[in-house]
C-alpha cells in the first residue's frame, strides 16, 4: 500500500509543516488549531517506526504552539485596543472643530488685509526687554512691538494687522520672530501661535489623527499645546 509520508516527513517539525501551509495560505492571518492537530495526527501516523517521536518531542510541540497561540490571541487584543483608541482620538478630535488652539509655530498665512495674529512666548526666566517682530514674505520688517520688561512664564502678544504706518497688511504669510535680552544679549524665542481649528483629517492605518487649522494648514493633534 502506497504511504503518503511525503505530505508529512518524519524528519520534519510539525510546527514546519505549519509554517509551509500558513506561507501558502497568506491572505491568512491567524493559526487554526483544527490545522495543527491535522498535521500532528498526520506526522504521527507516518513517522519512522524505527524512530518513533518521542513524547519530550511531542510535548514540545505542543508548547509551542500554545506560545504561537498566545502570541496571535496577543496580536489580535493589540488590534483591537488600537482600534479603539483610535475611535476615541477621532472623536476627542473632532469635538475641536471651531475651537482656538495654541500650537508651536512661526509662521501664519492670513486671510484678509488686516487680520490679526497672537499667540504667547515663553520666557524661562525673566527679561529687561522682550520685542515680538512680524515680517512678510519677502523678509521685510512690517511691525516691531516692544513688550518690555517682563517676569518668567508665559507673555501674551497680539499684532493687530497693521504696519508701522498703520496701515492694514495685505493678505499674506507673515514670519514672527521674539527676542529676549538676557546678561546682555539678545536670544531668540519660541512662539506659540492661536489659530482657529477649520476640520479634522482622521488617521489610516494607525497614524494619529491631524487639525486642519486656520493660517497654518495640517498639525498633528499631539502638537496641540492649550486649547481656548
Amino acid at each position: 500500500m502506497a504511504s503518503n509520508s511525503s505530505s508529512v516527513g518524519s524528519g520534519s517539525s510539525i510546527l514546519d509543516q505549519y509554517a509551509i501551509q500558513q506561507s501558502a495560505k497568506a491572505a491568512s492571518k491567524t493559526l487554526s488549531q483544527d490545522t495543527f492537530l491535522k498535521l500532528m495526527v498526520a506526522q504521527m501516523n507516518n513517522q519512522d517506526p524505527n524512530k518513533p517521536m518521542e513524547s519530550g518531542q511531542f510535548l514540545s510541540q505542543l508548547s509551542q504552539f500554545g506560545q504561537l497561540n498566545a502570541v496571535t490571541q496577543l496580536q489580535k487584543s493589540f488590534e483591537t485596543l488600537a482600534s479603539t483608541l483610535q475611535s476615541n482620538q477621532a472623536l476627542q478630535a473632532s469635538t475641536m472643530v471651531g475651537r482656538t488652539v495654541l500650537v508651536e509655530a512661526g509662521k501664519m498665512t492670513t486671510q484678509t488685509a488686516g487680520d490679526k495674529i497672537s499667540g504667547v512666548i515663553n520666557l524661562p526666566a525673566q527679561t529687561g526687554s522682550l520685542n515680538v517682530k512680524v515680517y512678510d514674505s519677502t523678509g521685510q520688517l512690517v511691525k516691531e512691538i516692544p513688550l518690555g520688561a517682563q517676569p518668567a512664564g508665559e507673555v501674551k502678544f497680539t499684532w493687530e494687522g497693521m504696519d508701522s504706518g498703520g496701515v492694514a497688511a495685505p493678505a499674506g504669510t507673515y514670519r514672527i520672530a521674539a527676542q529676549a535680552e538676557y546678561n546682555g544679549q539678545t536670544v531668540a524665542m519660541t512662539t506659540q501661535l492661536e489659530a482657529r481649528v477649520e476640520s479634522v483629517s482622521l488617521g489610516a492605518n494607525g497614524a494619529a489623527s491631524r487639525l486642519n487649522l486656520a493660517g497654518l494648514g495640517a498639525v498633528g493633534i499631539d502638537s496641540v499645546k492649550a486649547i481656548k
